[in-house]
């Protein structure tokens, strides 16, 4: 299996950072997008792109993508969970709120935690990191509970757990299979490619069709959700899930929907309240937790 650095470094908290202030940029940027582009297509089109710019990346630096190493099975299942995880996302957000969609799908990080200790033993969290993951999840609950009491039905939540499990399936399929000893660039590949495979054919059974014919901001947000959302940071996020404990990788996804909510003000003009400062200072302890050493 890859190497593996058993605590994060400084360099991994800074790319982990990174990566989760631009996806809860990017939720902010589909929202805006939604009443240009669909929500599906802009799936596709985020995939599509991430597809194509990947198999550049990796003509230049020649890393290979086609090589028989063992890992297809398992490629195609992670690629069947990433492109599922999206399938729920799009389709629950029809049914449900934004808030409720977001407080299932984070479920994620606990999935994982939960899943991965049986393949891994290294990968079992402590007590005061449970503490720690229960806490930072909290912290997400808090910020969005004004919203969690409106607007939701069984089948959207159904749809944004299914998503949450999804994610967090991924990542334990990604550890504990030979996929394990593959790049990052082909853990991506195989995600990517098969989402761009499937989400085309969801989006024409939904009625959605793409179109030319999109403002600048439309093709901005779409730019960016490929090259920036579906490629850089899902390269990076990829690398650092090869290289570094998922369960630790994982707590930090509770960051994003903070982030999401803080550039949400930001953009439209409103008060960053205390109650969000409150769940920004429980995720950023619980985070901790959870990353503690010994």
């Amino acid at each position: 299996m890859t190497p593996r650095r058993e605590h994060l470094d400084s360099l991994a908290i800074s790319l982990l950072l990174g990566c989760c202030l631009f996806w809860g940029f990017q939720q902010v940027l589909i929202k805006a997008t939604l009443p240009l582009v669909p929500p599906m297509v802009q799936g596709c089109v985020r995939f599509i792109g991430a597809t194509a710019l990947l198999m550049l990346w990796c003509v230049w630096r020649r890393i290979p993508l086609w090589q028989p190493d063992g890992s297809l099975r398992a490629g195609l299942v992670a690629g069947l969970l990433f492109a599922l995880e999206f399938v729920c996302i799009y389709t629950g957000m029809q049914h449900t709120t934004a808030s409720r969609l977001t407080i299932m799908l984070y479920t994620a990080p606990f999935w994982v935690a939960l899943l991965l200790p049986l393949w891994l033993k290294h990968e079992r969290l402590r007590p005061l990191q449970w503490v720690g993951l229960s806490l930072a999840f909290s912290g997400v609950a808090f910020a969005l509970r004004d919203s969690l009491s409106s607007g939701g039905s069984w089948l959207g939540d159904a749809l944004s757990l299914a998503a949450g499990a999804s994610w967090g399936l991924t990542t334990v399929v990604l550890r504990t299979t030979a996929l394990s000893r593959v790049s990052a660039e082909k853990l991506l590949f195989y995600q990517v490619g098969v989402s761009a495979a499937v989400l085309p054919l969801v989006a024409g059974a939904m009625g959605e069709s793409f179109t030319l014919d999109y403002s600048l901001l439309g093709w901005s947000s779409l730019v960016l959700q490929a090259a920036l959302g579906a490629f850089v940071t899902f390269l990076i996020w990829m690398w650092m899930i090869s290289h570094y404990p998922a369960t630790r990788v994982s707590a930090f996804s509770f960051l994003s929907p903070l982030s999401a909510l803080v550039f949400g003000a930001l953009w439209l003009g409103e008060p960053i309240t205390p109650d969000l400062m409150i769940a920004m200072a429980g995720v950023g302890l619980g985070i901790y937790l959870v990353n503690r050493r010994r």
